[in-house]
C-alpha cells in the first residue's frame, strides 16, 4: 500500500521536483536560507530579550507585574506559538508556503512591536501571545519552503544550520540585553518598551526580501498549478545559467504524474499518520519531544542551578549564557554537514547518545560537588554542542518523511505535542527538582536524578531513530514518501508506505 490517493483529475506529468533537486548551490538559495531563516534567529531574540525583561517589569515604575504575571508572559508566548503552528500549519498545506510565510512575520511583527505599547499586564499578555501566534506559523511555512526548495544533496545541513541559528538570535538579545537593562544606559520604564521593537525592525528589513522569494513549485505542482510552477523553475534555472552554471537536462523517466491534491479533513489526516505511517509518526513524535523536553529542562533552569548551587549572582548570569549559546549555535554548524554524508540514522544516535552520556557524566560530576558554575557550563557547552545538531535534525525529521501536502500540518502536530508534553512538564519539574537549594547547604540529590531522567530521555530518543527511522539523506522528497497526489512516478527511491521499513 502506498501513500497515493486517487483522483478522477486528468493527471499533469511533471519534472518539477527532479529539476530542483540537480540544481547545484547557488545565490537563488542564499537568497532562501536568509529571506527565511531569519525566523529561528527572531524567536531565540525574543524569548531571551523576554527572559531579561521579566525582572524589569516587576518594578512599580514600570508596570509592577507580580512574579507570577512576569512568569506566564513566556507561556502566553509559548501558547501562541502552539496555536499558530496548529492554525497556519493547516493553511500552508493548503494555501501555499509564500502567503504564509508573508502573512506569519507580519503577525509577529505586529504583536511584538505592539508590547511596546502595552498599558498593563493584560494588553501586554494579548501582545505576547500574537507574537507566538506569528513564530508559530513560520515554523510550519518556514521549514516546508526550505526542505522544497533547498537540493536534496543540501537539505539536511541546511535545514539544521537554519534552526541553529535560534541561539544566534539568543546570543544577541543577551548582548543587547546587557546594554539595554543597565538603568545608566536607558531608564526602566523605557528598556522594556524599546525591547520589543528590535524584533520587528530586523523583520521589516527581511519581509521586503521574503517578496522576492517564489512559492514551492512543489506545491504548486500538487495544487493544480503545474504551469506556474513550471514557470517559476524555469525562472531558477535562468538564474543559474546568469551565474555560469551549465544545467544538464533532466531525464523523463523522473517525472512524477499527479493530480490536483484532494480536501483531507482531521479523519483522513489521523488516518494517513497513523494508518498509513505508524512508523514515521511514532519516530517524529520521539524526536520532538525528548529534545523539547532537555533544552525546555536545562535552558528554564540553568540560572536558578548557577545561582543555587554556585552563587552566581544574577547580573553575572549572561556572561555564563554567551558560552552556553554559541555551543548550541556551533553544534547545527559544524555537525549539520555530516547528516548529509554519514546519514540521518547515524548521526541522530550519535548526537542524541552523546549528549545523553555527557550529561550523566556532569550530573555525577555535580552530585559529587566536582563541579564549579565555569566547568558545569563548559559541560553545558559540550553537551548541547551536540543535543542542538540533534534538537535541529528533529525538525527536519518531521518535514521530510510525511507526504508533501502533509508536510506543515506534519511539523505543527509534532511541534504542538513536543511543546505539551515535553516543554511544559521539564521546567515544572526541574523547577521542583532545585527546589529548597540554598548557597550554604546546597542538596544536589533530587537534580542528580533530573538529570539522569534527561539523559535517559534522550538515549530512548537516539535509539528510537537508529531502529525505526528513515534513511532520508541526499533523497528526494518525493522518493521518501509520495506526495498524496501521485498517479504515477518513476521506478526506485522510498517511497510510500513501504519505506517504514528502510531503517535497516
Amino acid at each position: 500500500m502506498t501513500a497515493t490517493v486517487e483522483s478522477q483529475a486528468k493527471p499533469t506529468r511533471s519534472l518539477v521536483p527532479a529539476r530542483m533537486d540537480r540544481l547545484p548551490w547557488t545565490k537563488f538559495h542564499w537568497l532562501v536560507v536568509v529571506g527565511l531563516g531569519v525566523s529561528w534567529i527572531l524567536d531565540g531574540l525574543e524569548i531571551q530579550l523576554v527572559s531579561l525583561v521579566s525582572p524589569i517589569l516587576q518594578k512599580p515604575e514600570t508596570l509592577g507585574l507580580s512574579s507570577g504575571q512576569a512568569g506566564f508572559l513566556g507561556s502566553g508566548y509559548l501558547i501562541g506559538e502552539v496555536v499558530g503552528a496548529l492554525f497556519f500549519g493547516r493553511l500552508t498545506d493548503k494555501l501555499g508556503r509564500k502567503k504564509l510565510f508573508i502573512v506569519t512575520l507580519a503577525i509577529y511583527l505586529l504583536g511584538s512591536g505592539l508590547g511596546g505599547f502595552a498599558w498593563d499586564y493584560w494588553s501586554l499578555l494579548f501582545c505576547r501571545f500574537i507574537a507566538g501566534l506569528g513564530i508559530g506559523g513560520e515554523y510550519t511555512a518556514i521549514n516546508s519552503a526550505i526542505d522544497e526548495l533547498i537540493p536534496s544533496h543540501y537539505r539536511g545541513r541546511i535545514d539544521i544550520a537554519v534552526n541553529g541559528t535560534y541561539w544566534g538570535g539568543a546570543a544577541i538579545g543577551s548582548a543587547i540585553g546587557l546594554w539595554l537593562f543597565n538603568s545608566d544606559n536607558v531608564s526602566a520604564n523605557w528598556s522594556w518598551r524599546l525591547c520589543f521593537f528590535i524584533g520587528p525592525i530586523l523583520g521589516l528589513i527581511i519581509i521586503f526580501l521574503r517578496r522576492t522569494i517564489p512559492e514551492s513549485p512543489r506545491w504548486m505542482m500538487t495544487h493544480g498549478h503545474a504551469q506556474e510552477a513550471e514557470r517559476i523553475v524555469d525562472e531558477i534555472e535562468e538564474r543559474v545559467r546568469h551565474e555560469g552554471v551549465e544545467l544538464k537536462p533532466v531525464d523523463d523517466s523522473k517525472a512524477l504524474e499527479v493530480t490536483e491534491t484532494p480536501h483531507l479533513g482531521i479523519v483522513e489526516l489521523t488516518r494517513i499518520f497513523f494508518g498509513q505511517y505508524p512508523k514515521r509518526s511514532i519516530y517524529g513524535f520521539t524526536m520532538m519531544v525528548t529534545q523539547a523536553f532537555l533544552y525546555n529542562a536545562i535552558f528554564f533552569s540553568y540560572a536558578l542551578v548557577l545561582s543555587h548551587f554556585y552563587g552566581v549572582s544574577d547580573g553575572n548570569l549572561p556572561y555564563y549564557f554567551f558560552p552556553f549559546a554559541i555551543g548550541n549555535l556551533l553544534g547545527p554548524l559544524l555537525l549539520g554537514p555530516l547528516f548529509d554524508t554519514i546519514g540521518r540514522r547515524k548521526m541522530i544516535l550519535s548526537t542524541y547518545g552523546l549528549s545523553a552520556i555527557l550529561l550523566m557524566i556532569s550530573a555525577i560530576m555535580f552530585n559529587n560537588g566536582a563541579l564549579t558554575a565555569t566547568t558545569q557550563t563548559i559541560f553545558w557547552c559540550v553537551i548541547f554542542f551536540f543535543a542542538s545538531a540533534g534538537a535541529s535534525s528533529a525538525y527536519l525529521t518531521v518535514s521530510e518523511i510525511f507526504p508533501l501536502e502533509l508536510r506543515g500540518q506534519a511539523i505543527s502536530y509534532f511541534f504542538a505535542l513536543s511543546q505539551g508534553a515535553g516543554g511544559v512538564v521539564a521546567p515544572w519539574l526541574f523547577g521542583h527538582l532545585i527546589g529548597g537549594a540554598n548557597n550554604k547547604h546546597p542538596h544536589t540529590g533530587p537534580l542528580t536524578i533530573g538529570y539522569f531522567i534527561g539523559a535517559g530521555i534522550m538515549l530512548i530518543g537516539g535509539l528510537v531513530a537508529w531502529f525505526i527511522g528513515v534513511n532520508s539523506e541526499r533523497q528526494s522528497l518525493e522518493d521518501i514518501a509520495n506526495p498524496l497526489s501521485v498517479v504515477k512516478r518513476p521506478e526506485g527511491g522510498i517511497s510510500g508506505a513501504a519505506s517504514e521499513a528502510v531503517a535497516s
